[in-house]
């Protein structure tokens, strides 16, 4: 009796269990999920970080104005402001006060080569880490700028 109840428990359970091309199925439904999932996802993490940017130069900006107030001059570098925030690429944004610069030879410039601003510059040097005067330069594409003296900030391939 006993044999007969392990072949009848037996019989019972191979409907239950997972043959292996199921698997395999459940296996490549995933994968091709992840395949669509993660660039969307690193696209999106990428706006995030972009945006962040561009709200922390917003930030700056009016505290930039305030000390410009109370001075009558902009300040030499950010650390006159207090704490300011790293970039969410983790490298310190860029300031540059264009009153005291000799010449607009470091001055952010746009495809004509002028320069972008005439108070100060301010921008993040984006996801690559690098960043050179004119916007147009491969280093500089993936920039946050702030330029039009704060009329517009964002990629430096939408200047």
């Amino acid at each position: 009796m006993a044999k007969s109840t392990l072949n009848n428990r037996i019989k019972a359970n191979r409907g239950k269990a997972f043959s292996l091309i199921e698997l395999l199925i459940v296996v490549a439904i995933i994968g091709a999920f992840t395949s669509i999932g993660f660039p969307a996802y690193m696209e999106y993490a990428k706006r995030i970080k972009i945006s962040t940017a561009i709200s922390d130069i917003l930030e700056l900006e009016p505290k930039i104005a305030r000390f410009y107030s109370r001075g009558a001059s902009y300040p030499n570098s950010l650390a006159d402001l207090g704490p300011v925030p790293i970039d969410p690429w983790g490298n310190a944004y860029r300031y540059l006060n264009l009153a005291t610069v000799k010449g607009k030879g470091k001055a952010r410039k746009d495809k004509s080569l002028v320069p972008i601003n005439s108070d100060y510059d301010l921008y993040s040097m984006g996801e690559d880490g690098r960043s050179v005067s004119p916007l147009t330069a491969k280093h500089s594409h993936d920039d946050i700028v702030r330029g039009s003296n704060g009329g517009f900030v964002g990629l430096a391939t939408d200047y």
